[in-house]
């Protein structure tokens, strides 16, 4: 027993300061080397070994939680995914997927003196001394997030939308879209364009509830190449949230509004939309009081042949505004255009004719000062090609507004009778991310009277998607 105390005590003192794999190694082979010695029985031999394994099962760590939790099935519900696509994830039911953009730039306007022959209510073509700006674009940034799931068999989605612009606004009648005020200790404006839901299935197609970008239009504006820079300035020495792009020059803008619609299934690339509106009040025409809503509706087509894509669209508004003092008009107007691509060359061709909608934006100028509706139309014209990470685009469109009758003529001489521009763009794609855009644009308005107005602005910055 004293042998077997001493050879225990000179083991132990020989592992002192050992651990892990190392220790076991050299108790294990200084044990046996007394056994083979004849100093060790094969009994004590024996026990010995037995002391130490149960000595280095006390000394082992104990498993990591993260093994324990490896060794337990894992509740679905629980674990947070990455989106195969875009940016987002999904938790328990529902996928969150967020985007958005940001983009800046320096516009130099130079705009003709204001005189007696430069007046023209309503011009697009800025007046004045030379301006520079350092602002946003057509688009102000945005950022949106899209909840969605699967519930009851219903595909279901809750979408927010807000578009905050770079400059300072100055509140007003238009919100966000008052007007700049580029003075110290402003704040830039949010834009909350967007708040609907919606939900639909395969076969049955989709209804939005909500405020949202409209049916009339929309088309013109998202297949326009300014959208994505400037256009023209639409007053460049208090910049707003953004600029006109061709928005008066081609087109009336379609707006974000509120809207019930619904949205067929495509057939073999063919879609329509239809929609009941929150009624508008006219910017410009006495108080108003309307007793129905504005519909609108849309119907596109998608198609490839041979070795052209082409997307075609037509659609539509209509609206009765009731005067407060009586009487009423409506407004109504209709909105066509093709899309073709042929390999790195796409081309753009938009039409609309409307009467008692106005010009540039809805409702602006859609009356005289009797409530007659005046009728008004316009086009735009545009070419991009592509090669590389370098595209080179030009367009060129107008916008007309009559008059009714010879007493509105003599009322508003310097009405505007047409708004045009002609615009020059060169991108490169610096990324996937990012764009940089320079662009020239020469703006021209027209009064009835003969009065005229032109301006050259000169955009040079970038934009960003994600």
């Amino acid at each position: 027993m004293r042998w077997k105390f001493l050879l225990g005590s000179a083991v132990a003192v020989t592992m002192m300061g050992m651990s892990g794999a190392a220790h076991a190694s050299s108790a294990d082979a200084l044990l046996k080397r007394l056994h083979d010695k004849g100093i060790l029985t094969d009994e004590e031999y024996s026990e010995l070994m037995h002391q130490e394994a149960a000595e280095q099962a006390k000394a082992a760590p104990a498993p990591a939680p993260a093994m324990q939790q490896a060794q337990v099935a894992l509740d679905p519900s629980h674990v947070v995914q990455m989106t195969d696509s875009g940016i987002g994830f999904k938790v328990g039911p529902a996928t969150i997927k967020f985007s958005g953009s940001v983009n800046g730039f320096y516009v130099h306007d130079s705009g003709e003196k204001a005189s007696a022959n430069t007046a023209v209510a309503g011009g697009i073509a800025s007046v004045g001394s030379n301006t520079s700006a350092v602002r946003n674009g057509l688009l102000p940034g945005f950022l949106k997030v899209d909840a969605t799931t699967t519930q009851g068999g219903w595909d279901v989605g809750a979408h927010f939308g807000m578009y905050p612009g770079i400059n300072s606004a100055a509140w007003g009648t238009l919100g966000a879209n008052n007007g700049g005020q580029p003075t110290a200790l402003a704040t830039s404006g949010i834009d909350f364009r967007e708040t609907y839901l919606t939900f639909g299935k395969a076969g049955f197609g989709e209804v939005k509830i909500g405020r949202a970008i409209g049916l009339y239009g929309s088309d013109a504006i998202l297949n326009d190449m300014t959208l994505l820079s400037s256009g023209p300035t639409g007053g460049n020495a208090a910049p707003g949230n953004t600029t006109l792009g061709r928005i008066g020059s081609g087109y009336i803008y379609t707006d974000f509004q509120p809207q019930m619609t619904y949205t067929t299934p495509s057939f073999n690339g063919l879609q329509a939309s239809v929609g009941v509106f929150q009624p508008l009040a006219s910017l410009t025409a006495g108080a108003q009081a309307n007793s129905s809503p504005q519909f609108q509706a849309k119907v596109t087509y998608d198609g490839k042949f041979d070795a052209v894509a082409l997307h075609l669209w037509v659609s539509g508004l209509t609206q009765t505004h009731d005067f407060v003092a009586g009487g009423s008009y409506t407004g109504q107007g209709v909105d066509a255009g093709a899309k073709a691509t042929v390999g790195p060359v796409t081309v753009v061709g938009t039409y609309y004719t409307a009467k008692g909608l106005g010009t540039t934006v809805l409702n602006l100028m859609d009356t005289d000062s009797s409530g007659h509706a005046r009728n008004s139309s316009g086009y735009y014209l545009q070419a991009m090609v592509t090669q590389g990470k370098w595209s080179l685009g030009g367009s060129y469109g107008a916008s007309y507004l009559d008059y009714t009758d010879g007493a509105d003529a003599v009322l508003n001489p310097t009405l505007v009778r047409q708004n045009s521009s002609a615009v020059g763009q060169v991108r490169y794609g610096l990324n996937s991310w990012i764009t940089l855009i320079g662009e020239y644009v020469h703006s021209r308005a027209e009064a009835h009277n003969g009065n005229v107005a032109t301006s050259d602005a000169l955009a040079l910055g970038g934009i960003l998607f994600f």
